[in-house]
């Protein structure tokens, strides 16, 4: 069967998959993922006319976030368990559509819209050949509304990642599920016009900065104010369990069924930043930091006996070497994994028990912890660090990591940014350069780990502080920001950034092959949206 996507930077040629997910989707995923997208497409549109009758349903709001959440590069990759999604959206349309019809006093389907009559085949290969007419490029529509469409779509999907993260930790605004339906609704309409979409992309940015902002306070307000913590980044003999994803409660619960059974926990990737957190950094047992970004995990975790557990996005094909090592929880699957329920964490504390552990090995300490409160707990130091002339400038260097050529240049960058402007980072992209020695400035470190990318809210709020300190706008700041992106979250972050006004964004390495010409064309003539180029011409740019 044939397959199609290109949501994600690394797509193939630049253009799309169309044979096989360059993340390893296969084309019975991609097509299972078609459908869920569709369906939500339906449910947005009943539940939006629900909504606007009064009623608000929470088990759908949870269900949408989790599907979107899904729908995600890197999370699921079971089409056994994507087919038990298809199944639960049919069950969720069919109640919020008998709610809607009782509140509306009308069952004529034949006035919904194909998503909300869609009605899934009995069998997986009859579900397949659905999908052949679901997929991202069908309908044939205008390219420029296409774009805007999908622009909008994957905004909502890396939205709804920050949004089940908080509504995990009990933080929840009503006004996100409600833009999300509505955007579900709008999706649903042949006759969108470049005009509205570009408005409700702007909106979907908007809404996601209030995201950001509910799920910053879960994690404040659950574990703490990262505080500037320097992390290990060798390994200590012992049983180990290496814990991958972004969730703070799955580390949380692990570090509790851990505690006095001698095994040590090593945060990976974009866990890194969990040891700034009181909260967490309390468990003597959180040992330190293995490995670096995502995609280098088969490498790195090939000949290590520990156990390992994905909470959510970025897990890859585990090699067989090390497959029965590897476990998964919440929404992230690949077939033939161990998946864990209900924060159960003991079968991957056994198997790190059974495995007998690491060997000791040196490592250095890396920076984190540097959250707005910390940074602006010295923000009086900054401000007289820029009035004296001390700190030239800011720059944010940041975003996702990922395998494909041309990602250097963000290390490259790092390293030739001159010594008198300090470095702002968050997600993985910072282990292009994090463990670099860039000194300080009249006591401030030069590279400050802001976090994950479930963390640009800091970034975002440090800006706008210290514009308001400053008494000017972001874009009168000495600030520059140069971003990486590689899939969904890092799509509304942008939209989010552009919502604010936020002008002359650098972004690479690559632009989304989902953006037709004149969309592009649309952002550099608003935004100063700018294609990165090579470090020695954007400094030179930045810097005059």
């Amino acid at each position: 069967m044939s397959m199609f996507c290109y949501q994600c930077e690394q797509t193939a040629r630049g253009k799309g998959c169309d044979v096989l997910g360059v993340c390893g989707k296969q084309p019975d995923v991609a097509a299972l993922q078609d459908i869920i997208v569709h369906q939500l497409k339906g449910i947005g549109y009943l539940t939006h006319k629900a909504r606007l009758l009064g009623r608000v349903d929470d088990e759908t709001n949870r269900f949408t976030i989790e599907a979107l959440f899904t729908t995600v590069t890197n999370v699921d990759f079971d089409p056994d368990r994507l087919e038990q999604w298809v199944r639960e959206a049919a069950t969720v349309r069919d109640k919020i559509k008998k709610t809607y019809c009782s509140l509306s006093g009308h069952e004529d389907e034949s006035r919904f819209p194909a998503a909300a009559a869609f009605a899934p085949a009995r069998t997986r290969t009859e579900l397949l050949d659905q999908a052949q007419g679901l997929g991202v490029l069908m309908p044939s529509v205008n390219e420029d509304v296409r774009s805007l469409e999908h622009l909008l779509i994957y905004g909502l999907k890396g939205m709804a990642a920050y949004a089940d993260h908080a509504y995990i930790l009990g933080k929840r605004d009503d006004a996100i599920f409600a833009f999300m339906h509505e955007a579900l609704f709008t999706l649903n309409k042949p006759d969108n016009t470049v005009e509205a979409l570009v408005e409700l992309n702007m909106r979907c940015g908007k809404t996601n900065i209030r995201c950001m902002e509910i799920l910053d306070e879960a994690h404040t307000s659950r574990f703490g104010h990262p505080r500037p913590t320097p992390v290990f980044t060798g390994l200590k003999k012992g049983p180990a369990i290496v814990v991958s994803g972004h969730d703070l409660l799955d580390l949380e619960e692990l570090l509790k069924q851990t505690e006095g059974k001698g095994v040590n926990v090593y945060t990976h990737g974009e866990m890194l930043p969990a040891h700034g957190y009181p909260g967490l950094k309390k468990y003597p047992h959180l040992t330190g930091n293995f490995g670096t970004a995502w995609q280098n995990q088969q490498k790195e975790f090939e000949g290590v006996p520990a156990a390992f557990l994905f909470t959510t996005n970025c897990i890859q094909k585990p090699r067989d070497s090390y497959k029965d090592n590897v476990f998964t929880c919440g929404l992230v699957a690949w077939p033939g994994v161990t998946r864990l329920k209900d924060r159960d964490f003991s079968p991957v504390i056994q198997k790190a028990i059974a495995l007998g552990g690491v060997e000791a090995k040196e490592g250095k300490n890396i920076l984190t912890g540097f959250g707005h409160n910390a940074v602006l707990g010295v923000a009086d130091k900054v401000i007289a660090g820029v009035k004296s002339g001390a700190i030239k400038r800011f720059f944010l260097v940041g975003g996702c990591d990922g395998a494909k050529p041309g990602r250097n240049y963000y290390s490259e960058l790092a390293e030739k940014i001159p010594k008198d402007c300090v470095i702002l980072t968050l997600a993985c992209g910072k282990f292009r350069f994090n463990d670099k020695e860039f000194g300080a400035i009249d006591g401030i470190p030069r590279l400050l780990d802001v976090g994950q990318c479930n963390d640009a809210y800091s970034a975002v709020k440090i800006a706008l502080t210290l514009a308001e300190a400053f008494n000017c706008g972001v874009n009168d700041l000495p600030l520059s920001l140069i971003l990486s992106w590689y899939e969904q979250k890092a799509v509304v972050i942008l939209l989010s950034l552009l919502s604010l006004g936020i002008k002359g964004i650098r972004i690479g390495p690559t632009l989304p092959a989902f953006i037709s010409p004149n969309i592009l064309d649309f952002l550099i003539k608003n935004f100063d949206l700018k294609p990165i180029s090579t470090v020695e011409k954007d400094l030179a740019a930045i810097l005059n």
